[in-house]
């Protein structure tokens, strides 16, 4: 068998996440397969480097198929004429051995836009929250502290589903324009529990508006105590934006975004 890596993006607004589900229910994974399924005449599976939410975006994307003879077509031409145009394949490839699209992925790094004045064309790719006045220094300080710990159950919205609830955050940063309507959040982990960085960012617009301390938000870190109830942020403002490999390493195809968010350097202020 050889064993081929995908890379590729995709406008998540649509779709119920990466996942198959339901014959019924359209995911990024089940509009791929299908145009496989169609392309070799026969089904091929494919496995994705993790899950996504319904909604949620992804600037970088990594899922491996197995099939018996190397490709004698120009694959990536085809799907890319097959599949919708909010599913991009950005590369095709082989591999040697059998890395694992999920389980040798080493680190991830997801970014979450906010908006705080009414913008039409930002309303599927950022999340509206009509509050003045955020409090982003105490925002800032509650983002400091996500690297110092490594157990996110209280983060998570459903713990017990998971072999363990530890993740290990490399990077935490927030950042906002120059005007103050807009808010970044980017974080780096080995691995992702099931809505963390949805929820890490509803306890931070908790925080931004007083209803959460500072301290009350570390004491949730420290309790490892799973909530009953959860809310996670809105889907539309969260994209998966890298994931690195050991053996591959390739730079995420940002122009998109960059457009959308204007994301260089000189616009975003670290915080």
């Amino acid at each position: 068998m050889i064993r081929y890596f995908f890379h590729i993006g995709y406008n998540g607004i649509n779709y119920r996440g990466w996942q198959r589900q339901r014959k019924d229910v359209v995911t990024v994974q089940a509009v791929i397969e299908e145009k496989l399924r169609i392309l070799f005449k026969k089904h091929i599976t494919t496995l994705g480097c993790g899950r996504t939410d319904a909604k949620v975006h992804a600037m970088q994307y990594f899922f491996h198929i197995d099939i018996e003879n190397e490709f004698n077509r120009d694959v990536l031409f085809l799907l890319n004429k097959m599949l919708p145009n909010d599913i991009s394949i950005f590369d095709i490839i082989k591999m040697d051995g059998e890395p694992h699209a999920q389980y040798d992925a080493f680190e991830r790094t997801y970014d979450y836009f906010i908006h705080t004045v009414k913008d039409p064309f930002l309303s599927d790719f950022s999340s509206l929250y009509l509050i003045n006045d955020l409090n982003i220094d105490n925002m800032r300080k509650a983002v400091a502290l996500l690297p110092k710990y490594d157990d996110y159950r209280a983060l998570c919205k459903s713990p017990d589903k998971h072999n363990n609830t530890n993740s290990k955050v490399t990077s935490a940063k927030l950042f906002t324009n120059p005007a103050g309507d807009k808010i970044r959040f980017q974080i780096t982990a080995n691995k992702f529990l099931k809505a963390m960085v949805r929820i890490i960012v509803g306890k931070l617009i908790e925080i931004g508006t007083g209803e959460l301390t500072v301290a009350e938000f570390e004491n949730k870190l420290k309790s490892q105590i799973a909530p009953l109830t959860v809310k996670p942020a809105y889907p539309q403002g969260l994209y998966l934006t890298k994931v690195t490999y050991p053996f591959l390493d390739i730079p995420a195809r940002t122009e998109w975004l960059d457009r959308l968010h204007n994301t260089s350097d000189n616009y975003w202020k670290q915080l």
